[in-house]
């Protein structure tokens, strides 16, 4: 599988967004905590780091880009076949939890963390 992250493939729109949060399931990974849920359709992602904790932009985009790299780069952990020949496709919200910027090494991790724990749950 191409390691890209289209258009497509991000989660948009209030109504799935407000869907995801009421009626998906939570975990932490630490720096991230991540909300997920079932569905028929494509695989979809939100990344987020709220302004609350990060005032600049600039630091807001960087976490973002680093949680939507890491996702790209190890979707396939996700998406892989299992044993019954049916792929998995999930919503799911990435939110960027800690105080502090943490390097794309400890963010990588707990992005391959969290999707082998929805692989596995399934």
């Amino acid at each position: 599988m191409a390691n890209v992250f289209p258009k497509h493939s991000r989660l948009c729109g209030q109504e799935r967004i407000a869907a995801l949060y009421k009626q998906g399931q939570r975990f932490t990974a630490w720096p991230l905590r991540v909300t997920y849920m079932p569905t028929q359709e494509d695989t979809q992602v939100l990344v987020w780091a709220p302004k609350s904790l990060f005032k600049r932009a600039v630091k807001r985009n960087h976490l973002r880009r680093l949680m939507r790299e890491a996702y790209r780069l190890h979707q396939d952990l996700l998406t892989s076949h299992s044993e019954s020949g049916l792929t998995s496709h999930y919503l799911i919200a990435f939110n960027y939890m800690d105080k502090e910027e943490q390097p794309y090494a400890v963010i990588e991790k707990a992005v391959c963390k969290a999707l082998l724990k929805m692989k596995g749950e399934k």
